[in-house]
């Protein structure tokens, strides 16, 4: 059995974040989460972890050291081509929600992943 997990964030606008990667993951807001220096989401499901946002004096310095993969296809094995139309779907709804493309990651002639910015500069990709 899996031990129970959160992945903890730093943040500068802790709900908004929390929100954007609620409408990224298909995530809820927690209740009990509504301060301004906090927030978290978590799996309607219950299935995935709990992700908590909190709010931290300094800014983004460098590169992720982890990250968020979407993966809008599910797990694989995949249709690369319905894959690569999954991704081009996603990324818009994203950018349209606060994101920004960063690039797209080519495996030969099939689309990989695209590297994004969440609204706050931290990268993850949709796969």
């Amino acid at each position: 059995m899996a031990t129970f997990w959160t992945l903890g964030c730093d943040a500068d606008d802790p709900q908004r974040i929390a929100a954007f990667w609620a409408l990224a993951l298909g995530y809820v807001k927690e209740s009990g989460f509504d301060e301004p220096d906090n927030a978290s989401i978590v799996d309607p499901d219950g299935r995935g972890p709990a992700i908590g946002f909190l709010k931290v004096p300094e800014g983004k310095s460098a590169k992720n050291r982890m990250h968020i993969d979407i993966r809008v296809a599910g797990p694989g094995p995949w249709d690369m081509a319905e894959r690569a139309r999954l991704i081009r779907q996603k990324v818009p709804e994203l950018v349209a929600a606060g994101a920004t493309v960063v690039r797209e990651e080519w495996y030969g002639d099939v689309l990989g992943h695209v590297v994004m910015h969440d609204p706050e500069g931290n990268e993850f990709c949709v796969a």
